[in-house]
């Protein structure tokens, strides 16, 4: 999983909460008693819990929110852990909205991206050209209706297919779209 920091400049509260999020039941089990405050009758609950349901990940969520409130705050932690249930939400364009920029930024960091002139959305954009000629996300068209005839591409988490076009509307703060290809490839579009 890499470093982590305290420091917020260098690791932003999004990640480090991520960080404790993403650790293994076992880790989970050993960091919680490790890093936190909590009496021990409270982890041998959360753990037994835990060990009932591991597909909740009461532990790791536990975890991160102790944590991150210690080393950030109560407040930040909010923030983070609301950022992370957006990601999985059924309502992802209307939940999304309501972070705020820098947050955003936060849950996107390091997520390939391109830079859009705000006036090409004028006529709307066309799917395949949004996902390789304007932002190379792609490779090539034939690349982008491959993909989007297997049914693989999302625009703001919603599938799309050969027909889509991009205005708007669809913009996320009036300023991004985020792009999916599978559950692993993420990419971010900027319009200026």
């Amino acid at each position: 999983q890499g470093n982590i920091w305290l420091d917020k400049t260098k690791t932003s509260v999004f990640r480090f909460y991520q960080y404790w999020l993403n650790t293994t039941d076992e880790d989970a089990e050993k960091f919680i008693k490790i890093f936190t405050f909590l009496p021990k009758s409270e982890i041998d609950e959360l753990i037994n819990e835990h060990k009932e349901a591991p597909h909740m990940r009461i532990l790791q969520k536990k975890l991160a929110g102790e944590i991150t409130t210690i080393v950030h705050s109560e407040e930040e932690m909010n923030k983070s852990a609301e950022a992370s249930n957006v990601l999985f939400s059924k309502n992802f364009h209307n939940e999304i909205s309501k972070i705020d920029e820098k947050t955003f930024l936060e849950i996107f960091e390091g997520v390939p991206s391109a830079e859009i002139k705000y006036s090409e959305l004028k006529e709307g954009i066309e799917i395949t050209k949004l996902l390789s000629e304007k932002t190379g996300f792609l490779s090539s068209n034939s690349a982008a209706r491959r993909s989007l005839e297997e049914n693989s591409i999302s625009v703001n988490k919603t599938k799309v297919d050969l027909t889509c076009i991009i205005e708007k509307k669809d913009l996320i703060n009036d300023k991004y779209i985020l792009l999916n290809k599978g559950k692993k490839n993420t990419f971010l579009v900027k319009f200026n």
